[in-house]
C-alpha cells in the first residue's frame, strides 16, 4: 500500500478513535436519566383492556465498513438498517394469544453490499401463537413463534441482526418449583423471503413460508444448582431437510448432542462457562443444486469462558474467552467435519454482524478476551480482543468465502479489536449504541488464493432503540 494511503487509513483511524472517545466523555458528563421514571409503555395508555397487553420497538442503525475482507467484494461499503416491531398478547383464563409484526428493511445498499435476508424483511408476521396453561405447571405453545434456548449458541431470537429466526410448531416447557426447566419442541422454521438481491434491495414485501421439507426438533433440560451455585444444562437438537424445486438446501440431517455449566457473573467473585457440543449425521458440502454428494457428518463444539467481577468504582469484569468449532479435515474425502451453528446468534462473542459479520463458529480456533465496565448508571462500555485462525487449513473462512484448498495459505486469519459504549438514554424506552471494529489481517486472508488483497477491515456502527 502506498504511504499516502497508508496515511490516509491512519487518519481515518484516528477520527473513528477520537469521536467514540468524544462520545464516551460526553456520555459521561451528561446528567444521569431519573432511575426512578418508570419507563412509557403503551400498554399504560388509558382505556386499553387489562387482558391486552402491547409493546413494541423501532430500531435505526447506520453501518459502515472500510476494507472488505469477503472473497468477492472490495472497497467501501454502508447500510442504514431498520427494524420496527409491534407485539399484542390477549390474556385469557389458562390462555394467551401472542401476534408479532415486524418490519426490517434498508437503505443506501448499492450494487456491492452483502444483501440478504438477514438484512432485509419486509412487513411480515414475526410471532402468531397461542400458549395454553396444561397445569402440573406445564405449558404449550402452538404456532409461529421465536425461541432463546440456553446460551443462545445454537437456538436464538437475533438482537444485533435486522432480521430474526422464527419457527411454526409446537413448543412445550415444564418447570419445577426447584427452578428447573424441561423444554421440548417440534417445529418448521420460517423460511424468509424474497431471497433475490434485486428484490431485498426494493424491500419487496412476499409473505414468508414454511414446509415440511425442513423440520426441526429439540429437548432441553436445565437446573440451577447442579454444581453448588452454577446452572447446568443438556440438550438433544435435530434437523432434517431437503431440496424443494424453489429451494435447494445442504440437506442436513444432523443430531448435536451437548452440555452447558454456568456460574453467572457478581460483584467480587469468580464466573465461568463451559459448553460443549457433539454433532453427527449426514451433509452436503454446499447447497448449490449440483451438490448432490450426501457426507458423513462429524463435528463438535466447545466454548470456555472465566471471568471476574471486581468490587471496585465502575465494576469492571474480565473475561479470558476460548472457543473452537470444528471445520473440515479433507475436502476431497467423504466426511464432513465442519461445526453446523444451527439457529444460533454469535454477535455476544464474534463481533457485529449486519456488513460485517466476520466470525461465526464454524472452522474456528478462537482465544481472546474481553472487559465490561459502568461507569456511570446506564452506561456500559466494553473493550475486546480476539486471535482467529482456521481450526483445518484447507477447509473456508466461512463468513468471507476465502479459501485454500492446498493448506499452503497457513491458518491464522487475523485479530478483531472491538470497542462498544451503551448509554439508556432514558431507562427502559430509549438506548443509544456506538461501537467499531478493527480487523488486521493474518497470512492467511493475505496469501490465500482467493483473497481481494485488501488486508484490514475496519467497521463502525452507531443506533438507536425506541422501546414503547
Amino acid at each position: 500500500m502506498p504511504y499516502s494511503s497508508r496515511m490516509s487509513e491512519t487518519h481515518r483511524h484516528i477520527r473513528l478513535a477520537a469521536i467514540l472517545l468524544a462520545t464516551l466523555c460526553v456520555l459521561q458528563a451528561a446528567p444521569a436519566a431519573a432511575a426512578d421514571v418508570p419507563p412509557w409503555r403503551l400498554s399504560g395508555l388509558e382505556g386499553l383492556p387489562a387482558r391486552l397487553a402491547l409493546s413494541g420497538h423501532q430500531r435505526i442503525r447506520y453501518e459502515a465498513l472500510d476494507g472488505r475482507f469477503r472473497s468477492a467484494f472490495a472497497g467501501r461499503d454502508q447500510l442504514l438498517a431498520l427494524r420496527t416491531a409491534l407485539k399484542a398478547t390477549v390474556s385469557l383464563d389458562g390462555l394467551a394469544l401472542t401476534a408479532e409484526v415486524m418490519d426490517s428493511r434498508q437503505a443506501l445498499a448499492d450494487d456491492g453490499t452483502p444483501l440478504g435476508t438477514s438484512h432485509v424483511n419486509t412487513l411480515e408476521m414475526l410471532q402468531a401463537h397461542l400458549s395454553v396453561d396444561l397445569g402440573l405447571r406445564g405449558r404449550l405453545l402452538a404456532g409461529r413463534h421465536t425461541m432463546d434456548l440456553g446460551s443462545r449458541r445454537l437456538v436464538a431470537r437475533n438482537r444485533f441482526r435486522n432480521t430474526i429466526n422464527n419457527f411454526t410448531g409446537l413448543n412445550g416447557t415444564w418447570t419445577g418449583r426447584d427452578g428447573r426447566t424441561v423444554r421440548a419442541f417440534f417445529v418448521l422454521p420460517v423460511d424468509r423471503l424474497p431471497a433475490e438481491r434485486a428484490r431485498l434491495r426494493d424491500n419487496e414485501v412476499q409473505i414468508d413460508s414454511e414446509d415440511w421439507d425442513v423440520r426441526f426438533w429439540g429437548v432441553h433440560a436445565a437446573r440451577p444448582d447442579v454444581l453448588a451455585d452454577a446452572a447446568g444444562e443438556l440438550y438433544l437438537f435435530g434437523l432434517h431437510e431437503n431440496d424443494t424445486p424453489a429451494r435447494a438446501t445442504r440437506d442436513r440431517r444432523l443430531l448435536t448432542v451437548g452440555g452447558r455449566l454456568d456460574r453467572k457473573p457478581a460483584a467480587g467473585r469468580h464466573d465461568f462457562e463451559v459448553e460443549a457440543a457433539l454433532q453427527f449425521g449426514e451433509s452436503r458440502a454446499s447447497g448449490a443444486g449440483t451438490d448432490v454428494a450426501d457426507l458423513d457428518h462429524a463435528a463438535h463444539f466447545l466454548h470456555l469462558a472465566f471471568g471476574h467481577t471486581f468490587d471496585r468504582a465502575w465494576t469492571p469484569r474480565l473475561v479470558l474467552q476460548f472457543d473452537l468449532a470444528s471445520g473440515d479435515a479433507d475436502p476431497d474425502d467423504a466426511d464432513n467435519n465442519r461445526f453446523d451453528t444451527l439457529y444460533g446468534a454469535r454477535r455476544f462473542e464474534h463481533g457485529p454482524t449486519g456488513i460485517y459479520g466476520a466470525f461465526a463458529r464454524a472452522n474456528i480456533v478462537s482465544p481472546g478476551w474481553r472487559v465490561i465496565a459502568r461507569p456511570r448508571r446506564g452506561l456500559n462500555v466494553m473493550v475486546a480482543h480476539r486471535l482467529y485462525w482456521l481450526d483445518e487449513a484447507r477447509d473456508a473462512w466461512t463468513t468471507a468465502g476465502v479459501r485454500d484448498a492446498s493448506g499452503d495459505a497457513g491458518r491464522f486469519v487475523g485479530q478483531q479489536a472491538e470497542v462498544r459504549v451503551r448509554w439508556e438514554a432514558q431507562p427502559g424506552n430509549l438506548r443509544l449504541e456506538g461501537g467499531a471494529v478493527r480487523l488486521f489481517a493474518g497470512g492467511f486472508l493475505e496469501d490465500a488464493p482467493n483473497a481481494n488483497g485488501e488486508g484490514d477491515a475496519v467497521y463502525a456502527y452507531l443506533q438507536s432503540v425506541f422501546t414503547f
